[in-house]
């Protein structure tokens, strides 16, 4: 109730914290916590609304996966339809609660992209005409990292920007939000590298490894007899394939020096 009081223009971060601290601490927490949230956001008051969202976006930020988890479920994102569909609340509804409203649940396709019943929530709202458009999220935006991440993830592993982010998220100013998004955005994009460098060493050794083979087994029949014409084309194609791929396999050694065994792998 106090962080979401209607009389305050203003967010109480104090409670809000002290209410993510509880969603952590309780077991019950990341359950109870959105059917509170929802009951908040569907407020006749707009401040009240507006102030829940708040809410509900710092606990995206700071409660971790069985909250994200809950968001995710048909019976949370329809307490949010409702507020939009003019079946429900949305012929009463405040347009800037509408329109933060839609914001969240557009964002949450972005970020959650595993998350299955969000998109197709959200698919559902501008298929009937209630979202015309995907909304411009502002810079200011505080967006969560992607989860599950997986392991060494550089959330987890780069222990200087993740403290710096956590300190940015903690704070009340506009300026340390920007920071902090543009911090999760650069974070973002390197995990992505990672992963997209990991694929491809993945891909390499995998076509080396099937070409090697089948070089071998044309190379067995060859000691015992003639090839016949199309082996030795498929011969002569697969050594020339191996000799463009030898430079990669020494480029993703020097690329992997710091992973024992994917250079191993190599």
């Amino acid at each position: 109730d106090k962080a979401t009081d209607p009389s305050i223009p203003e967010e109480n971060w104090e409670c809000i914290q002290r209410f993510c601290d509880q969603v952590n601490t309780d077991i019950e927490g990341p359950s109870l916590a959105p059917r509170l949230l929802a009951h908040k956001i569907q407020s006749p008051q707009e401040m009240e609304a507006l102030h829940a969202l708040t809410v509900l976006e710092t606990c995206v930020n700071n409660c971790g996966e069985r909250f994200h988890s809950e968001i995710a479920k048909f019976r949370f994102l329809n307490e949010l339809i409702k507020v939009l569909s003019p079946k429900y609340h949305g012929a009463w509804s405040s347009e800037k609660v509408k329109s933060r409203v839609t914001e969240i649940i557009f964002s949450w396709t972005v970020w959650f992209p595993q998350e299955v019943k969000i998109r197709d929530a959200y698919q559902m709202l501008k298929k009937q005409g209630i979202v015309k458009e995907d909304p411009k999220l502002p810079e200011d935006k505080i967006l969560p990292p992607p989860s599950p991440r997986p392991q060494n993830s550089i959330f987890d592993t780069d222990e200087e920007k993740s403290k710096l982010l956590a300190r940015l998220l903690k704070s009340n100013h506009s300026e340390d939000l920007q920071a902090a998004n543009r911090l999760i955005k650069s974070m973002i994009k390197e995990e992505q590298e990672k992963s997209a460098k990991v694929s491809r060493r993945v891909n390499t050794i995998s076509e080396v490894s099937e070409n090697v083979k089948l070089m071998d087994e044309l190379l067995d029949n060859y000691k015992r007899q003639e090839l016949s014409k199309s082996d030795c084309d498929t011969l002569q194609n697969l050594f020339e394939r191996c000799e463009k791929l030898r430079p990669l396999l020494f480029r993703l050694a020097s690329e992997t020096v710091d992973d024992d065994e994917a250079l191993g792998n190599v």
